[in-house]
């Protein structure tokens, strides 16, 4: 009986592993040659970091942008400022409280050509439990077989409570937040 559950167990594993694969010409993200990367300021300072974890599922045909589905999602846990005594505190509830919101995720509602290679990609970014609507300027460029996706929007941090509490002073930390990003991806169509 337990061989057989054993059997069981692992042909489930499998099936499950199998559909949960990416079919073969799908799009993918390149994670190693991407980056999101954002710069706050303090005390009027630009403070530089970035995201170490990251995900990205894509459809995304540039001859039919109206039909695209783009979906990202960012390991908070995972910022990187260069000094951990800074990231250890990110981590807590007045910033990102990553115990109780670990992620923080962007899915498209609309695509639409913008100019040659230039898309704005309208969709919810949710952070920290707060859902906004962005529109985001996406410039594409392809070479070989890779695709690479680049652009840069602003936030206000307090729209999505980072910085609760002391931290919600302005004057300390700014509220405009600028993301950036590189996403390196394989299998889109040319343009």
């Amino acid at each position: 009986m337990k061989a057989t559950m054993k059997t069981t167990f692992a042909a489930i594993t499998l099936a499950l592993l199998a559909s949960t694969a990416p079919p073969a010409g799908a799009q993918q993200l390149v994670a190693a040659k991407s980056e999101i990367a954002f710069t706050s300021k303090q005390m009027g300072v630009p403070v530089d970091g970035r995201f170490r974890k990251f995900d990205a599922q894509l459809a995304f045909d540039p001859k039919k942008p109206e039909a695209a589905t783009i979906a990202l999602t960012i390991d908070l846990a995972s910022v990187a400022l260069g000094v951990a005594e800074t990231e250890a505190e990110l981590a807590k509830p007045d910033w990102f409280s990553t115990r109780q919101f670990p992620q923080a995720t962007f899915q498209s509602t609309s695509v639409k050509p913008a100019g040659a290679g230039r898309f704005d990609v309208t969709g919810k970014l949710a952070i920290k439990g707060a859902a906004r609507d962005v529109v985001v300027p996406v410039v594409v460029a392809q070479a070989g077989g890779t695709t690479t996706a680049t652009g840069s929007f602003v936030i206000k941090r307090l729209d999505y409570r980072i910085g609760d509490g002391d931290w919600k002073d302005t004057s300390m930390v700014a509220n405009d937040v600028q993301v950036k990003f590189k996403l390196t991806l394989t299998g889109v169509a040319a343009l």
